[in-house]
């Protein structure tokens, strides 16, 4: 092979990598873009599920206004977040909330046993685990995309046609650690 034809065959291969590369990183941002979507549906039937929950509770709960006020205004807060970071922060706020609420329930047997209310937990439980299986599949693409945004030569590219790295969905404080089980048997247990 002469020199020419490999420095025209370099010339030609160098814009097809590039485009390549370019192309990857365009598939992996949308790929991110659609999945956020995806956590958005679930967290919009979250934010629809609410207000019916709060109503059903309010009336066994007369001592308990501050936890659906803190509820509520948590809902309001992630719905009118304008930006990705401030949703995310907002929905955690609203998960941590949520918790709150379903422990409070827990404490009024007559609302353990309204259907309703029961109908609403099943399907904020159902909807809380779409939304972790939504983020979770949300944070492995962020990761795969930023992974290539630092990656040679693929960091090249994606610097020149200005890539930036996607931010995670943190959970909400205090579900980073793992629960602490306790497998003690009660008193006059063998």
């Amino acid at each position: 092979m002469n020199p020419s034809t490999i420095i025209l065959f370099i010339l030609l291969a160098i814009p097809v990598l590039i485009a390549m590369l370019y192309n990857s990183l365009v598939r992996l941002r949308n790929a991110v873009a659609a999945s956020w979507r995806q956590i958005d549906v679930q967290l919009t039937r979250r934010h629809d599920l609410i207000p019916n929950l709060v109503e059903a509770v309010k009336g066994y709960m007369q001592f308990e206004r501050d936890t659906l006020t803190q509820v509520v205004e948590a809902r309001n807060q992630a719905i009118s977040a304008t930006s990705q970071a401030a949703r995310m922060s907002a929905e955690n706020q609203l998960t941590a909330g949520l918790g709150r609420l379903l422990a409070v329930v827990e404490r009024y047997p007559e609302l353990k046993a309204d259907q309703n209310v029961l109908r609403l937990q099943e399907e904020l439980t159902t909807t809380e685990n779409q939304i972790a299986f939504a983020r979770q599949a949300y944070n492995d693409l962020v990761m795969q995309l930023n992974t290539r945004l630092q990656s040679f030569p693929t960091s090249l590219v994606a610097r020149r046609f200005g890539f930036t790295e996607a931010e995670y969905f943190k959970p909400p404080p205090g579900e980073e650690a793992v629960p602490q089980v306790s497998l003690s048997l009660g008193a006059g247990r063998p």
